[in-house]
């Protein structure tokens, strides 16, 4: 049994340990606000933006002109995963939820045949996935400076993906992220960007649109927009479920350590009284004896 001297100490470490989560969770719970806004803010252009792509996308499917970021490059054989994660932990099980989603896809394209190239946007993911695919990644990028996700970031990102997809490194590009539904719930989503893809809800409008210049035209500038907005929503998603995430987490370790110290304080008292009793009885016996 510890001495009651232990026990202090570590109740008095509990103690401190419950104020930095409970600060913690008061943080989160203040950028979660702004990051929620963001996400959801974002959401309706993403949606009416894919779906101007989609209606551009399915007037010029299986035309010989048709830009290369949609009708692709003609094989699947090798994949880009662009996964990503936060630069900093404390947050439950977000970064490791989109890393398993990754880890998933990428054993399965290895055990097909399919050649991986693995970029990480954010520390944990990398670190994560550095011991299984190490040999896979191409490159990393680093958003420990950023504090508030812009469309520029996004932008240096796709700008790395599309050079790479120019330069012919792969044939399909998929992005891994965590999409906000609420502080307890978020869900790791993979979504392919290269090329583009309609999608399989997507209803043609009743309206017929003549384009000027032709839809070929358009795409070829919408397309590579359409990349940077994909990420730039993500990453969005990405800021608001991590404060959730965090939120969650930090409200569970400080219910923890509260119940921790509860328990510390009884083991306490009772050794405090186990010794105190041990003293009376060898007063008494002493007394006895004279």
């Amino acid at each position: 049994m510890p001495n009651l001297k232990d026990l202090k100490n570590r109740i008095a470490s509990v103690k401190s340990t419950r104020k930095i989560t409970k600060a913690m969770q008061m943080v989160a719970a203040a950028k979660l606000r702004r990051a929620q806004e963001a996400a959801e803010n974002a959401r309706p252009y993403t949606e009416r933006f894919n779906a101007v792509m989609a209606g551009l996308a399915s007037a010029a499917a299986g035309s010989d002109s048709a830009p290369k970021l949609l009708s692709g490059t003609g094989s699947d054989q090798t994949h880009l995963l662009v996964v990503m994660t936060a630069e900093r932990g404390l947050c439950g099980g977000f970064n490791t939820n989109i890393a398993k989603l990754a880890r998933t896809k990428a054993q399965q394209l290895v055990a097909a045949g399919k050649t991986v190239k693995i970029l990480t946007v954010g520390k944990k993911g990398r670190d994560q996935l550095k011991r299984d695919f190490g040999d896979h990644f191409v490159g990393h990028v680093d958003m420990t400076e950023v504090k508030n996700v812009g469309y520029a970031d996004a932008q240096n990102v796709a700008k790395d993906v599309l050079g790479r997809f120019d330069a012919g490194e792969f044939d399909v590009a998929t992005i891994f992220y965590s999409k906000f539904q609420n502080v307890v719930t978020q869900i790791p989503t993979a979504q392919q960007v290269i090329p583009f893809e309609v999608p399989e809800d997507y209803e043609a409008p009743d309206t017929l649109y003549d384009y000027e210049p032709d839809e070929e035209a358009i795409l070829a500038d919408l397309l590579p927009r359409g990349v940077a907005t994909a990420i730039f929503a993500g990453l969005l998603e990405n800021g608001a479920s991590e404060q959730g995430a965090r939120m969650s987490a930090m409200d569970n370790a400080t219910r923890n350590a509260g119940e921790m110290i509860d328990k510390l304080t009884i083991e306490f008292n009772r050794s405090r009284q186990a010794v105190i009793t041990n003293e009376l009885i060898e007063i008494i016996s002493g007394a006895e004896a004279l």
